[in-house]
């Protein structure tokens, strides 16, 4: 590759890591030196503090990271707030409900109970800050195990999980699982509705 390909590589991967990675990373990961990785990361911070760009390169204590440009923080800050308020789908509605019922667990748990992936609903609702992490199992590649939140208690009307509606046996399908979910969200937004009227 030559330097405008490493550099265009340095882009993608800032972009799809969105959070601090060293210099010595993204050296290692590249196969090239740091020093190269330093130049060509501060030819990026360059052409993103022209005023054309909404996104600037930060270079945080060695570490390199794309951050909004605070002029345009307000409508980046609007445009999370009008996703975190959007009604949850029904696959949202599922998810949370596997969780509920089984946390901790890993992403990978989820997965194998739905039969498809979820990493978008999962991120989703983080953002929403309905789940977060709750640590890494001690599992081979240690991964990060979800639980849920006040924030979803909360929202479901609850004082704590003790109040989720009780299983039938053991055995109850996902989608009962989602129906009461989703019975206990309708609730929820009826409460709301009444709330401000």
């Amino acid at each position: 590759m030559d330097l405008k390909q490493y550099k265009a590589a340095l882009e993608a991967v800032l972009f799809a890591v969105a959070e601090p990675i060293s210099t010595d990373k993204l050296a290692d990961l590249l196969a090239i030196e740091p020093q190269v990785v330093e130049r060509l990361c501060g030819h990026l911070q360059d052409e993103y503090a022209e005023q054309t760009h909404g996104i600037q390169l930060l270079c945080l204590e060695g570490r390199w990271q794309f951050a909004t440009k605070p002029v345009f923080g307000d409508y980046v800050k609007a445009a999370l707030d009008r996703r975190r308020n959007v009604p949850l789908s029904s696959a949202a509605l599922e998810v949370l409900a596997i969780i509920a019922y089984n946390q901790p667990v890993t992403r990978s748990f989820v997965e194998q109970v739905r039969g498809v992936d979820s990493s978008g609903v999962v991120q989703s609702l983080t953002q929403k800050g309905l789940i977060e992490e709750a640590g890494r199992l001690d599992l081979p590649g240690r991964p990060i195990a979800f639980r849920t939140t006040d924030v979803f208690l909360r929202s479901f009307g609850l004082s704590s999980l003790a109040e989720l509606p009780p299983l039938h046996g053991d055995e109850m399908s996902q989608e009962e699982i989602a129906a009461r979910m989703e019975q206990a969200a309708g609730r929820m937004a009826a409460q709301e509705q009444e709330a401000g009227d």
